[in-house]
């Protein structure tokens, strides 16, 4: 799920959503995928469905495995609040998400990848998790050799202003501060997470 390299129109097709950013070719079809297109008749959809196809939605959008999205759910439910806005606000903690947020990538998996390649810093120290969980103050920040990259300058060139109001931006610095974890209202992606609770409930 973290490394998914398969076609990305297919999955947000299957949940009708630009998971992974503008898709012309949902806008064409939109409807799920299969060889029957959008005149085969579908079944009622059981409420376990559902509640699977939201996590698995969340699953492709932060690009999570089953075992970490398994273990950020534990971590979630053992803290104060309501368990559905923790899962969210951890996720949106994760390094790769932060650094898609701040524009240095133009996408979560682009993100990810300048993480795992050591272009990123945390604090000044280069961390290459990118799972790894920020807290309030970090600072995220590309790494001095690897400013003059091409994916970087490009997506900083299209950045547009800061829109996450938990995130502040230095633009002269190609550096961004973790302020504190969103409020669930800051939060766009069109998520139901009381489904995902009621899933692990059962």
């Amino acid at each position: 799920m973290a490394r998914y390299t398969g076609p990305k129109s297919r999955i947000a097709r299957r949940f009708r959503e630009p998971i992974f950013g503008p898709d012309k070719a949902l806008e064409r079809k939109n409807y799920p995928p299969g060889m029957h297109g959008a005149s085969k008749r579908r079944g009622k959809e059981s409420e376990y469905k559902i509640q699977l196809m939201e996590k698995q939605k969340v699953k492709y959008t932060y690009g999570v495995l089953e075992k970490q999205f398994e273990n950020l759910f534990h971590k979630a439910s053992s803290k104060e609040g309501i368990t559905g806005e923790n899962l969210l606000k951890l996720l949106e903690a994760r390094l790769d998400n932060a650094v898609y947020r701040l524009g240095i990538a133009p996408t979560r998996s682009g993100a990810r990848q300048l993480v795992s390649h050591k272009h990123i810093t945390v604090n000044g120290e280069v961390v290459n998790i990118p799972s790894y969980s920020l807290r309030a103050g970090d600072v995220i920040a590309v790494r001095e050799r690897s400013k003059a990259l091409e994916a970087v300058s490009n997506s900083v060139a299209g950045r547009k202003i800061n829109k996450f109001s938990w995130l502040e931006w230095d633009a002269n610095e190609l550096s961004g501060k973790f302020l504190n974890y969103p409020n669930r209202d800051e939060i766009p992606e069109n998520i139901k997470e009381n489904l995902i609770v009621e899933l692990y409930s059962k």
